[in-house]
């Protein structure tokens, strides 16, 4: 039986300096829905460099970019800080 997570906020702190942070997402959604990492559509397809851009090219810390968007059934928030949200949708 999958474990749900309805209602529930789930944070995570992501690696900031890793080559593809993106891939940090799909491992987060793995972990939370008890499957492999290529179980799930890639990364590169959802969002496309979005969460790289945002750690390589950061803004001012003042600026507190926000990236979110929804992959894998999950709503997710990234913060240029690193911190991540992630809130089942389906």
């Amino acid at each position: 039986m999958t474990e749900t997570h309805d209602d529930e906020i789930v944070h995570r702190k992501l690696n900031t300096d890793r080559e593809d942070p993106a891939v940090a997402i799909a491992e987060v959604i793995a972990d939370l829905e008890g499957t492999q990492t290529d179980e799930l559509t890639p990364t590169y397809d959802c969002i496309d460099g979005m969460i790289s851009a945002l750690y390589s090219n950061p803004p001012s810390p003042e600026a507190q970019m926000t990236v979110e968007f929804t992959y894998s059934g999950y709503r997710i928030t990234v913060e240029q800080s690193g911190t991540a949200e992630f809130v089942q949708v389906t």
